[in-house]
């Protein structure tokens, strides 16, 4: 019997993803889909954690995460609460947010940070000049997450006004993951 396809669900940060970021550029070229929020702007934790919920639940294919910035702290926050973890093989987080960033402090459902390991395999991909979030305060959420750590280098917040195009580089961490996380059938 073959497995099912792997799903692939995106998962912005705050304001989204635009036309340009490697997110949005993987969906139009993998097929991956985008775990839309119904406000961007105002992002309260508990409603993005439910759309990722019933993302997660809306097929039957094991889903392989790929969050940028607040997106990763979703992860560890769904993660913390969901009993449908069973269904998720892999975590991409790239370039976490430091929630303690004071010009993140308008985010107030999003204090209570989630600093446990998550129950599946994820890799922390960080820059070593994001203003978002500083490389050691990135390895430290990659420790509590239980996640493997990755320095890319100098590439700011890992967006659209990074410069990767579609970053191939970082399909390559992807693929890298979903083979390190795959287990072979009995």
């Amino acid at each position: 019997m073959k497995a099912p396809k792997l799903r692939v669900l995106t998962l912005p940060g705050w304001n989204g993803s635009g036309p340009d970021h490697w997110q949005s550029r993987w969906e139009q070229q993998q097929g991956y889909e985008r775990v839309e929020q119904h406000d961007w702007q105002q992002a309260l934790r508990g409603d993005w954690m439910i759309q990722l919920e019933e993302a997660v639940l809306s097929g039957d294919a094991p889903v392989v995460l790929v969050a940028h910035s607040l997106g990763c702290h979703l992860v560890a926050a769904w993660a913390a609460h969901s009993r449908q973890t069973g269904r998720v093989q892999a975590a991409l987080l790239v370039a976490p947010a430091d929630l303690d960033n004071p010009l993140l402090q308008s985010l107030h459902s999003w204090r209570n940070k989630a600093l446990q390991p998550l129950p599946f395999a994820s890799t922390v991909l960080a820059s070593s000049d994001d203003d978002w979030c500083s490389l050691e305060r990135a390895a430290g959420l990659a420790s509590a997450w239980g996640s493997t750590f990755v320095d890319i280098g100098p590439f700011g917040h890992i967006n659209s006004e990074s410069g990767l195009g579609d970053w191939p580089q970082g399909l390559l961490h992807l693929q890298h993951l979903i083979t390190r996380s795959s287990t072979p059938l009995a």
